[in-house]
């Protein structure tokens, strides 16, 4: 099975999940979208009321907003795989539980992921941020990459945090300058590997500037 095949199925399964509560609220299951070859993937929390209306991932105010970061860079939203923590709606956009992350991680994300191969990943909030970076607070390491199962992971806040809090707009937008860079040096890297973390294994942070 190639990667565009793979992606597809997931798309399929995660149409009809009923795995977690989730399922209950959702209009449209939001699997992401972009290239099968992308080299940088963004994950953010979950889809909101317009993607849950149209099937698609960050598609509201804040999806216009990563638009226009990408475009600072030279990127469309067509170049780089989006996708979110969770694919299905959280009630009244509460937070997702602890358990409807796991399921959905484990049973979708980690697949995408792993289809995928991105040079770079981008976290956007705190929900996908830990998911690699446990116990941290995105106020302290935002924009700083660090190098998880050989994988480049950049942390950031969402998009949504500048709409409502002005002050992170231009904190957003300086980290989003990095990504260039980064994407041209994730090649030192060793190879990805998808072995599981151990106890042992601490992501590392890496000095690139």
């Amino acid at each position: 099975m190639n990667v565009e095949e793979m992606l597809s199925e997931i798309s399929l399964e995660v149409s009809s999940c009923t795995l977690c509560e989730l399922h209950h609220s959702r209009k449209n299951a939001v699997p992401g979208e972009g290239p099968v070859n992308s080299e940088i993937m963004f994950i953010g929390e979950g889809p909101g009321f317009h993607e849950n209306e149209q099937g698609r991932p960050f598609v509201g105010a804040a999806g216009k907003f990563l638009e226009e970061l990408l475009s600072k860079i030279g990127l469309k939203r067509e170049d780089v795989f989006i996708t979110n923590v969770v694919k299905c709606r959280p009630p009244k956009n509460r937070d997702p539980q602890p358990e409807e992350v796991e399921t959905c991680t484990k049973t979708y994300l980690d697949r995408q992921i792993q289809a995928i191969n991105p040079k770079v990943i981008v976290t956007l909030g705190r929900f996908s941020m830990n998911l690699f970076i446990p116990n941290v607070k995105i106020s302290n390491v935002h924009g700083k990459p660090v190098q998880v199962k050989g994988r480049l992971v950049v942390p950031m806040y969402h998009p949504a945090a500048a709409l409502h809090q002005g002050s992170l707009r231009p904190v957003i937008e300086n980290d989003f300058h990095l990504l260039p860079k980064l994407i041209a040096d994730a090649d030192k890297l060793p190879a990805a590997i998808d072995e599981e973390v151990t106890d042992e294994q601490e992501p590392k942070q890496l000095s690139l500037f």
